[in-house]
């Protein structure tokens, strides 16, 4: 069945902050204290929304998480009033209410885990919310998460949700940041490639020294049973510790693939080259994997730019463009490399730039902010509409971003108990904007 790939962006949240809050990425730590825009940073990335969009590709919005989540601070001994209960954890634990305050779903890359219908043995598409253990301010996300795809993906024959894993670290699991899914057309049986940093129960294996692995082997393995995969069209590969150690805390910031293409670094993965010969036997003639040479690249320009962190799309023509954040074209080395590539017709036929700075300043290029799900004809209409992007849409969401967002923040703000009241006004007039239901625990 003729199917094509959707991309869901996560709304930037009105509580966008560098509290440095992730441990592992370079980025994160780089920039703590420094003021943040969110409404800079909600409007760069509706911008990237609306470009995808007027290509004729298939976009869709995600919802932010409820930020600050008083109910965690609630679970975690703060009692009174929503406001006193914020004064409280900003006097005694500040940086519990900056976790707290994380506007990181913004990243929905690490939102779940899809699979999609063409892949699972039940013929529908299969969504696993990612419970993203290794980092407190992320592990609080799943429970929202999955309501929001619940809300966007509703139709049962259609859409399977499933529970997150396990909230332990055997099970660290951190979606489709370390997911891809390679297929020669998207409504063909594909080959799902999950990728992981460290095995949780056989402590044999190499593991990073200095940065934490935040996915296992176990929960790929568990992802894949969950979505009633053949393991004949799947492929586990372990992360290559020793980039991990040099800020690569996922595989999306080392590689990146789509249909038929795998675009890496050389030191993406620990058995590099078992790795390509598992996935050429598996996907066939034709697998095209450009990789590109620490020489022309080094792990650090990888890092700093994001060449990896970008989105590999195939455009409604059947062309393939990969966009990119503008700080490639600032990296000499990276940006040679690309023209370079574009000259030597590899495979990759455009190359878009837009600018992406609040979320590359925290640690999150295009692809973090993108949650990628093949439809079909009759899924696609199964979708609740009201998150599909258009012009409508556009105007109404940048109207409700100048009503609702602050153009600075810093992480003193986060004690402002105004703050809640603005957040929580913002996203109860979202809800109803997407047409989403009750999704938050304010609202419950």
């Amino acid at each position: 069945m003729k199917a094509r790939e959707a991309n869901f962006d996560g709304l930037v949240g009105p509580t966008h902050n560098y509290s440095g809050l992730s441990y592992g990425n370079v980025a994160s730590a780089k920039n703590q204290a420094a003021p943040s825009n969110p409404k800079q940073a909600a409007k760069q990335g509706l911008d990237k929304m609306k470009a995808l969009a007027d290509m004729g590709m298939l976009q869709g919005v995600l919802a932010p998480q409820e930020r600050p989540d008083v109910h965690t601070l609630r679970r975690l001994g703060f009692t009174g009033s929503d406001k006193s209960i914020i004064e409280q954890a900003a006097k005694q634990a500040p940086k519990v209410l900056a976790a707290c305050c994380s506007a990181s779903s913004m990243w929905t890359a690490n939102a779940a885990t899809v699979s999609p219908s063409a892949d699972t043995a039940d013929g529908k598409i299969h969504f696993t919310p990612a419970n993203l253990t290794n980092k407190f301010h992320r592990s609080i996300e799943h429970e929202v998460t999955g309501r929001i795809l619940r809300s966007t993906f509703a139709d049962p024959e259609y859409f399977s949700h499933h529970s997150a894993l396990p909230a332990v670290e055997h099970f660290g699991d951190e979606g489709a940041a370390n997911h891809t899914r390679f297929c020669n057309e998207y409504g063909e049986h594909g080959v799902e490639f999950f990728v992981f940093g460290r095995h949780a129960f056989d402590t044999r294996h190499p593991a990073p020294k200095v940065f934490p692995a935040r996915h296992t082997f176990e929960a790929c393995e568990a992802v894949a049973r969950l979505h009633q995969l053949d393991p004949a069209k799947v492929v586990i590969a372990q992360q290559n510790p020793d980039v991990i150690d040099q800020g690569v805390f996922h595989n999306d910031v080392i590689a990146v693939g789509n249909k038929n293409i795998l675009f890496c670094h050389q030191q993406a993965f620990l058995d590099q080259q078992g790795t390509y010969r598992s996935l050429k036997e598996k996907m066939g003639e034709g697998f095209n994997i450009i990789e590109v040479p620490t020489s022309a690249v080094s792990v650090d320009d990888a890092v700093t730019s994001y060449l990896f962190n970008s989105q590999l799309i195939e455009t409604p023509n059947g062309e393939t463009l990969l966009v990119l954040p503008e700080e490639c074209r600032k990296n000499d080395n990276v940006w040679r490399y690309v023209e370079q590539l574009m000259a030597d017709q590899r495979g990759i036929d455009q190359v878009k730039v837009y600018d992406l700075k609040q979320s590359m300043a925290n640690g999150g290029g295009p692809a973090c902010l993108r949650l990628r799900v093949v439809l079909n004809d009759q899924e696609v209409r199964a979708v609740n509409p009201s998150t599909l992007m258009n012009d409508g849409l556009y105007g109404r969401l940048n109207q409700w971003v100048d009503k609702h967002y602050r153009d600075q923040m810093v992480e003193a703000d986060l004690a402002d108990p105004q703050l809640l009241d603005e957040s929580r006004a913002a996203l109860d007039e979202l809800t109803q904007i997407l047409a989403l239901g009750s999704v938050y625990p304010f609202q419950r």
